[in-house]
């Protein structure tokens, strides 16, 4: 996959969010869309807070969660979540067969703690537990989500469609229009869940800052199933 990138500074919450609009996506100081001159496989996905309504395997993945103690802060660095985050990545390794990995306290603050003022960490507790950790960018109209990981031993929680649950309720108590949820992938079994939050919205071809973005609506096939139950 081709990708336009760029490296900014000081970009505010309100470009930001521009820039989201128009299918860019933050990591760090970087700024990133897909390029590629004959396919169109990676399309922005993002969903309507006010509008989404969860299916059931979403609220059942929500009550198994619900204990879960949820901090909202500026993100941080400590020796806890970097244990966390090589947890997470040694089994992604063995399950996925994802390159070995390491990283140290630099490296996790030049991408997962880069200091910008949009950026959260959602970070779920279980007791005194640190279990999951959720970077995820606020803007005056949306909330982007950018990273997550968590604690292996905690993988029956179903943590991560329940943090994006999380996340859409925060967007929606905090008067945020949408959440993002990066790139859907035709053909990528591993970003497929993103399809199962609905109703969701798809943005069409790749436009400039300078011109109106078009987002379509879209239904989901299992919400779908629901309303057609639903209604009989």
């Amino acid at each position: 996959m081709w990708q336009e990138y760029r490296t900014m500074l000081e970009v505010s919450p309100e470009e930001l969010d521009e820039w989201l609009a128009h299918g860019w996506r933050r990591f760090g100081p970087s700024y990133y869309r897909p390029v590629c001159a004959h396919c169109a496989e990676c399309v922005s996905l993002r969903i309507p807070v006010r509008t989404f309504h969860p299916t059931k395997s979403q609220r059942r993945a929500a009550r198994k969660c619900a204990h879960l103690r949820l901090e909202v802060g500026a993100p941080k660095v400590d020796s806890q979540r970097l244990a966390l985050y090589e947890s997470w990545h040694a089994m992604r390794e063995n399950s996925r067969g994802w390159e070995p990995a390491e990283i140290d306290e630099k490296g996790y603050r030049a991408f997962f703690a880069f200091r910008h003022s949009c950026a959260r960490e959602f970070a779920y507790y279980d007791g005194e537990r640190l279990v999951a950790i959720g970077l995820v960018d606020e803007t005056p109209r949306a909330l982007s989500s950018v990273y997550f990981y968590f604690d292996p031993d905690a993988a029956k929680l179903s943590l991560g469609t329940a943090s994006v649950l999380f996340e859409i309720d925060y967007a929606r108590k905090n008067g945020r229009d949408f959440l993002y949820l990066g790139y859907r992938v035709a053909g990528c079994a591993s970003l497929k869940y993103k399809e199962h939050f609905g109703p969701h919205e798809l943005l069409i071809g790749r436009p400039e800052l300078h011109e109106a973005p078009v987002w379509i609506p879209q239904v989901s096939e299992t919400t779908q199933r629901v309303e057609t139950q639903s209604a009989r």
